[in-house]
């Protein structure tokens, strides 16, 4: 399936255009942007030179915006290049700077230029953060300060703009502040006036997520609560938030990459809502006062809203479908990520349980678990099935219930899986985001040991076939767990971690100062750096290890994986190292993503096959 799927983000709206990102893994992992107008058939808007893209923050993320006119600017991935192409299709460059990346775009109310976050990569040192104008003549930095900014958004009357920002060593889901300012325009460039903080200054709250419900009223997630929360702000006349009514979850994402959206105001004072709780999503509407659940399949993000039709579309992302691009109804499909091959369909798809069981402390963890599942193929009579535990990345994340190839490659093989939400993942509130600060290798690791005894005890799958999956963060996870247990037979990192002191010293700005809350200042810590790192402890590894790195990889660069790798050999340990040319933190190429599944599962047949 690797080269017929394709990945679907982005989707934004315009009247009753729809536009939205496909990643093609047989384009060599280009992004095209695409196009839905009326009933026609979907189309590309940019000829296939064009790669749509932005490595701020190194995981990007809104990479193009789409006028009331229909012009579009976007960001070219290989050249750093922002461009706008005209209705006509015309190819506009805006005037960047060398060596800067741009991101977050907003246009102007007349459409003559962008706001923009810029990352500028030109000197010597940490790159530097701004929000800026840009135009076909030029770029003016409006705000800057902050080591980091994001969702520069534009009233409906282009009378004020609004952000957030935060700096080190605050990640965005710790603090942010959320400023506002008017925009007056001179000489035909934009300055801002009047400019403000909103909000308690003296507590950590993050904000994510505004966007402007009027032109007086700023809606914002904020989990000043304990949970990420509507609340809306009135900057012209008070600091001071005014809450929603509590919707039964949190309605905010942590902020790993640009262009998310949960809120999103309806005509007539109504507010949509992307809602998770205990780990799950659905949609819910705030009308007369009250929340109330919509029957919208399982949208990835709040939904967009089509004015013309009074109708909806989002990105579907049911457990056993696949992703797609839908309007108005689940079953009207505008563009899917793939088909099932032949004779394959839902009944072939696991279907998670959300569990939920004790760890230390006296506390709760929860996971998703997925039984195997195939119609034609099947365990030998009272065979328990082989386990396959995942821990997702960040670790600032959460284990998701959409269609996972990931999930269904190993459930339609036989195995089972169980992705676990550790203590530190989002969608379960503040209090267990924060339950991993100074214990990340330790908590994360007891959740997943003790997600394993706990389907082991009741009788769902096979003690001694038992292995541990990871990618990023989760790479430590892993590699910690085999060092701390030994309920796992082998363990997969991919472009995981295992050396935090040279993460700490060799890492992008974004995450610089990550490990400041989830290890501890550093080189202050260095001792505790030593201790959470599965270097340190390659000695207490006896099971089989898979490392599966990109070559290209800046977030956790290919050393971590060699380092680790090599330890092991020298120490007569089973381990195997495959590198991917031309890859980074993520595998997008087709014979990436088909090699490193089959590898992974061949590596498990073998193991299991000797014992």
């Amino acid at each position: 399936m690797a080269g017929r799927s394709v990945s679907l983000s982005e989707l934004q709206a315009q009247g009753d255009r729809l536009t939205w990102l496909e990643g093609r893994p047989l384009e060599k992992g280009r992004t095209a942007l695409v196009c839905q107008e009326k009933e026609d058939a979907p189309f590309d808007l940019l000829p296939p030179a064009y790669d749509i893209g932005t490595r701020v923050h190194e995981y990007g993320g809104g990479a193009y915006r789409i006028s009331p006119s229909g012009r579009v600017v976007f960001s070219e991935r290989r050249s750093n290049a922002v461009l706008l192409r005209e209705p006509d299709g015309r190819i506009v460059p805006l005037a960047v700077r060398e060596g800067c990346r741009y991101a977050d775009f907003s246009f102007s109310a007349d459409e003559s230029g962008v706001f923009a976050v810029c990352e500028d990569h030109s000197m010597p040192g940490e790159p530097r953060a701004a929000i800026v104008w840009l135009d076909e003549r030029t770029e003016r930095a409006l705000v800057q300060g902050d080591d980091f900014y994001a969702a520069p958004r534009l009233s409906p009357d282009g009378g004020h703009l609004c952000w957030i920002a935060w700096s080190h060593p605050d990640m965005p889901w710790d603090a942010t502040r959320l400023g506002a300012a008017a925009l007056v325009w001179k000489d035909g460039e934009p300055e801002l006036e009047k400019r403000r903080l909103l909000g308690n200054a003296d507590r950590a709250v993050s904000y994510v997520d505004p966007v402007w419900e009027d032109n007086e009223t700023l809606l914002v997630s904020s989990d000043e609560t304990g949970i990420w929360r509507p609340c809306r702000f009135r900057p012209a006349e008070s600091p001071i938030p005014r809450f929603l009514p509590d919707p039964g979850g949190e309605s905010g994402f942590p902020h790993w990459v640009f262009g998310q959206t949960s809120l999103r105001p309806l005509p007539g004072g109504r507010i949509l809502a992307q809602i998770v709780s205990e780990g799950l999503s659905r949609t819910r509407l705030f009308e007369a006062g009250a929340w109330r659940d919509l029957s919208l399949g399982a949208p990835a993000q709040v939904p967009v809203f089509l004015p013309e039709r009074e109708e909806y579309a989002w990105i579907d992302t049911p457990p056993d479908r696949p992703p797609a691009i839908v309007r108005g109804h689940p079953e009207t499909v505008l563009r899917s990520a793939f088909a099932f091959p032949p004779g394959i369909d839902a009944q072939d798809c696991a279907r998670p349980e959300a569990l939920t069981f004790p760890v230390s402390d006296g506390g709760q963890a929860h996971a998703l678990f997925y039984p195997p599942c195939s119609r034609t193929h099947a365990l030998a009579p009272g065979e328990k099935p082989p386990l396959v535990v995942m821990a997702h990345g960040g670790p600032t994340g959460r284990a998701s219930t959409a269609f996972s190839f990931k999930v269904q490659w190993w459930t339609s093989r036989g195995f089972a899986v169980l992705d676990v939400n550790y203590r530190g993942s989002t969608g379960f509130g503040r209090a267990y985001r924060t339950a991993l600060e100074g214990q990340w290798g330790v908590r994360d690791v007891e959740d997943c040991i003790a997600g394993v005894r706990h389907v082991v005890a009741s009788g769902r799958v096979d003690p001694a076939r038992c292995v541990i999956r990871g990618s990023s963060a989760g790479g430590l996870t892993v590699l910690m767990a085999l060092a701390r247990s030994d309920v796992f037979a082998a363990g997969c990192s991919l472009y995981g971690v295992t050396d935090l002191r040279a993460l700490a010293e060799d890492t992008h700005k974004f995450e610089s100062r990550y490990l400041d809350r989830l290890i501890g200042p550093y080189p202050e810590q260095e001792t505790l750096y030593l201790d959470r790192s599965p270097l340190t402890h390659v000695d207490a590894i006896t099971a089989p290890v898979l490392f599966l790195h990109g070559d290209e990889d800046k977030v956790v660069p290919l050393d971590q994986a060699r380092s680790m790798h090599k330890r092991l050999q020298d120490l007569g340990r089973r381990t195997e190292l495959h590198v991917y040319p031309g890859e980074s933190h993520g595998f997008r190429q087709r014979e990436t993503l088909q090699d490193s599944f089959a590898r992974e599962l061949d590596f498990y047949r073998r193991i299991f096959m000797a014992e």
